[in-house]
């Protein structure tokens, strides 16, 4: 059963959309909560495979996007919709910033854009959750001497010697470029086209400590990434 949550302090709002989630999908699991607190709690505790929110929790106008950092926190990539009364012109553009699914401004849209929406993202979770089984499967018959494991499609976490790597969506992406070309330099330049923000090199240099780190947590004489001076980064195999 897939599972979801619904982030929203109005209750008539959460379950009016808790009623659109369950007659576009019945049989999923739609859980309402209603603050900031219990929604951080919830989600440390639980594997959501869609996650739906407010930015604005009661007195807490930014709660939704500290959800968010720590939805992105654990690494699971989970899509999230943000469904906001916040200007949508204004707001759009931070949300997809910050690996946010979408946004829906209240108020500017219908209930049949809300679904198509919706099934688009439990289309993209459906498929996060077989890569991650098959890339399970995958780590159990790797040969000892291949210790990354990588999702190509960049849905799903990376392991190291079978072990999950939790990072944020932007520094698996950019694993991804450094181990794609493995051997290679990849340059400042084409690590600011895989990001969707910060695209400055302090920036690409943050997202690369973050990398080691989660490496070492597992493996303290982590050294593959290297830096090249000037240039970029290069994966050493």
């Amino acid at each position: 059963m897939y599972k979801v949550a619904i982030i929203e302090d109005d209750e008539p709002t959460s379950g009016q959309i808790r009623g659109w989630v369950l007659s576009a999908a019945p049989d999923i699991e739609a859980t309402q909560w209603f603050t900031r607190d219990e929604a951080e709690t919830a989600i440390a505790r639980e594997d959501y495979d869609l996650v739906i929110l407010d930015i604005e929790l009661g007195r807490d106008r930014h709660a939704g996007v500290a959800i968010i950092n720590a939805i992105n926190k654990v690494g699971r990539g989970t899509p999230v919709l943000v469904v906001s009364a916040m200007p949508a012109a204004i707001y759009r553009g931070i949300m997809k910033a910050l690996d946010a699914w979408d946004y829906l401004q209240k108020t500017t849209f219908e209930e049949a854009e809300f679904i198509e929406t919706f099934l688009d993202m439990l289309r993209a979770a459906k498929n996060r959750r077989q890569n991650a089984a098959n890339l399970a499967n995958a780590a159990a018959a790797k040969p000892a001497g291949e210790e990354l494991s990588i999702d190509p499609l960049r849905q799903g976490v990376p392991h190291w010697r079978g072990k999950r790597v939790n990072v944020p969506l932007t520094a698996q992406r950019i694993l991804a470029a450094l181990f794609e070309r493995r051997g290679e330099v990849v340059s400042y330049d084409e690590l600011f086209a895989v990001v969707k923000s910060g695209r400055n090199r302090e920036n690409i240099r943050k997202h690369i400590s973050t990398l080691r780190e989660a490496f070492r947590e597992h493996d303290e004489h982590f050294d593959y990434i290297e830096n090249v001076p000037m240039r970029g980064f290069r994966w050493v195999s």
